[in-house]
């Protein structure tokens, strides 16, 4: 299983990008997925989470700006990033629980797309 991640670029304060992540490869069923992202010099933290279940979860910083999804025909899940800060500025990575068959599920992660906010 491959995630692809896509969709960063540079983008002025204010505006907006979405972010892409197809899964391809022997997928039975994808599960939790989540964004997260790395800023120069912090540690990877999580951005939006979605559950299986359909339950989301965004830290206090993107909440109200950030909006996840996932497309289960298109094998696909989406950041919708509005309202974009120069403190969004960072590597974004995707990653997924995917169950290759009935039984066994593993997590997978995407290579990074980069998304620069200029003031």
């Amino acid at each position: 299983v491959q995630l692809q991640a896509s969709g960063g670029g540079l983008v002025q304060a204010g505006g907006s990008l979405r972010l892409s992540c197809a899964a391809s490869g022997r997928i039975f069923k994808i599960n939790d997925v989540g964004w997260h992202r790395q800023a120069p010099g912090k540690e990877r933290e999580l951005v939006a989470g979605l559950t299986s279940g359909g339950s989301t979860n965004y830290p206090d910083s993107v909440k109200g700006r950030f909006t996840i999804s996932k497309d289960d025909a298109k094998n696909t899940v989406y950041l919708q990033m509005n309202s974009l800060k120069p403190e969004d500025t960072a590597v974004y990575y995707c990653n997924a629980a995917v169950q290759v068959d009935k039984n066994y599920e593993y997590e997978f992660w995407g290579q990074g797309t980069l998304v620069t906010v200029s003031s």
